[in-house]
């Protein structure tokens, strides 16, 4: 994946972007609070009379998400042995992932893999290899914007499911504040590390003409976006950034594009409550089975 592995590693001052939009967006909460309502009736019916437990996390980040999901199926399985595999690119978010689990007691008794490469190149190496591991639960948060084509990577990862098996997505919803922005403005938008924007709209059509089996959930989130409209704003120019993948918002855009953004910001993708402008931030959790 060519493409993939020049730009789509956060590294550096991208991090620092990313964990600030976290914080600010709630985005983990949101997708937490779905996991604990979500995940352990799932777990139930993937862990059905098995012995053991093989997890694999695709794009896992700093490893916030996969820690709790992990604690999760521990507490509900105590004597099923567990195993975590992790394909993460970005080095340096891997190793804030390996602190996470040091300092997690009930993550000491499972073995993990880190292989830190894009999904493409694990899809590669795994292919090559022959005989690739099967997992009974793989997850891809917020990820699938960055592979060059999704059918054939929902088709390699859905594979590697073993019997009653899930492949959980967590993505963008369609007609959210971020699919509304990132197809009006694609053309400016879809030049670095995402060349083709995916909402679960794409997701969900090609789960269809793959003819898999699936079941969605919505994710109701939204975060306060007011700042951005104050030129001067600090906190402002970061989501902005942030939102439009850029280091500089007010440098990389003419004048007639920021104001165009802006105006869809308040008006497409957003409702105004109590002086506030909150952005639509609607995630979908997606299962595949097996």
């Amino acid at each position: 994946m060519a493409a993939e592995a020049k730009h789509t590693c956060y590294e550096g001052c991208s991090v620092q972007s990313f964990q600030f939009y976290l914080e600010h967006s709630g985005e983990h909460k949101a997708i937490l609070e779905c996991v604990h309502n979500i995940l352990p009736g799932q777990f139930q019916r993937i862990a059905a009379s098995k012995s053991s437990l093989d997890v694999l996390g695709v794009g896992s980040g700093g490893g916030e998400m996969d820690v709790q999901m992990l604690s999760l199926l521990q507490s509900s399985f105590p004597a099923v042995p567990i195993t975590a595999d992790v394909v993460e690119g970005s080095s340096q978010l891997t190793d804030n992932f390996k602190v996470l689990v040091a300092k997690t007691a009930d993550l000491q008794k499972i073995p993990f893999s880190w292989h830190i490469m894009h999904s493409g190149d694990y899809e590669k190496q795994e292919k090559a290899k022959g005989d690739m591991k099967k997992f009974d639960f793989i997850h891809m948060i917020q990820m699938i914007y960055y592979v060059d084509n999704l059918a054939e990577t929902v088709k390699f990862y859905q594979s590697l499911l073993k019997n009653n098996g899930r492949l959980m997505i967590i993505v963008e919803a369609a007609n959210g504040g971020w699919d509304t922005l990132w197809k009006a403005y694609k053309k400016e938008l879809c030049v670095h590390a995402i060349a083709e924007y995916r909402s679960s709209g794409e997701v969900v059509a090609c789960l269809k003409s793959l003819g898999l089996k699936y079941e969605e959930h919505v994710i109701p989130n939204s975060f306060d976006i007011t700042e951005c409209f104050n030129p001067s704003s600090v906190i402002g120019g970061r989501l902005l950034n942030f939102m439009t993948a850029r280091d500089h918002f007010y440098q990389s855009f003419t004048p007639e594009i920021r104001a165009g953004i802006l105006d869809l910001l308040r008006n497409k993708c957003s409702v105004e409550k109590d002086g506030k402008v909150l952005f639509n931030s609607n995630l979908s959790c997606i299962l595949v089975h097996a």
